[in-house]
């Protein structure tokens, strides 16, 4: 590749939109989406005809591989923590804002190879670095990095679609593969706050009796207010209550769930997803079909 004052292209693009993306992240109290970060950035920044190239193969543009590529060595440095497509600055990662866009990266891409150095002397690998290879797993990492931003995004999109009705039979066919036998699902119309009551057995004997809120609000946070009505449903000392949302919970939701008397659980969109995938096997073909997943392995590593 061409090179420019000794910099390619490629680090020229990976530092306006590593830059670009820490500030977005800080700004956003810390942390987004990533599909959310990347709509940012191509909103704030230009981009020329070789950034905004398409790939034939992938079909992904220039610019966003770039980056993908590089926020695995900002991962590893330790200024960046990608979790089900949620991108979240460390403190680490904030502070580095201050270097400015080019020892940002130098920094980090420092940090990586040290990183990478130490864990094969750790794992007794061949003494000569290649850096074919060693290029090679990076662009793997950012490869399969890109196909799980898209498949949870895809997954979001496909919840967002749902009506609230819809969604609300979604938790209760989760809660049946996990082994609740629900009693009641609230029909159109106003529900007092209890969407779903579901029992531990078939007969609703035992306790506890499990009262569920369920709101379908994707972009929108649950407040404390709403956590302390969903406490307020609970009448029985043994009952629990569970909050679901397509969305996420405000930080006072949370402290709110965490210090109240009455046992609440919250299940964000992240969370609901994640239980998802993990009693799918035991979902019948027709549950499936309110959100039908298709597991793709990738060749993975030991790090």
């Amino acid at each position: 590749m061409k090179k420019e004052n000794n910099k390619s292209k490629s680090q020229q693009i990976a530092e306006k939109t590593i830059f670009a993306a820490f500030n977005i992240l800080k700004e956003a109290g810390g942390e987004m989406r990533g599909k959310d970060v990347v709509d940012k950035i191509r909103e704030t920044i230009i981009f020329d005809e070789y950034e905004s190239h398409r790939y034939g193969k992938t079909g992904y543009i220039r610019w966003e591989s770039i980056m993908h590529f590089y926020t695995i060595d900002c991962i590893k440095a330790g200024y960046l923590r990608k979790n089900k497509g949620t991108w979240i600055l460390t403190d680490e990662g904030e502070k580095a804002i201050k270097l400015g866009s080019e020892k940002l990266l130098n920094n980090a891409t420092k940090l990586y190879r040290e990183w990478d150095k130490k864990r094969k002397k750790e794992t007794v690998e061949d003494d000569i670095e290649n850096f074919t290879e060693e290029n090679s797993s990076q662009v793997q990492k950012s490869i399969i990095s890109q196909y799980e931003d898209i498949a949870f995004n895809e997954i979001r999109n496909f919840i967002i679609d749902k009506n609230p009705y819809e969604f609300q039979d979604l938790v209760a066919e989760l809660l049946r593969a996990m082994g609740y036998h629900i009693s009641e699902v609230a029909k159109r119309g106003p529900d007092g706050g209890i969407d779903i009551i579901a029992y531990t057995d078939p007969l609703g004997t035992r306790q506890p009796r499990i009262i569920v809120q369920v709101k379908h609000r994707p972009k929108d946070s649950v407040s404390s207010d709403e956590v302390q009505k969903l406490a307020g449903t609970l009448k029985r000392n043994s009952d629990v209550g569970i909050f679901v949302t397509s969305g996420n919970f405000s930080k006072p939701a949370i402290k709110e769930a965490r210090e109240s008397r009455e046992h609440i659980e919250l299940i964000d969109f992240d969370r609901l997803i994640s239980l998802w995938q993990e009693y799918y096997s035991k979902l019948s073909d027709e549950q499936k079909n309110l959100l039908p997943l298709h597991p793709i392995y990738f060749l993975g590593s030991n790090e």
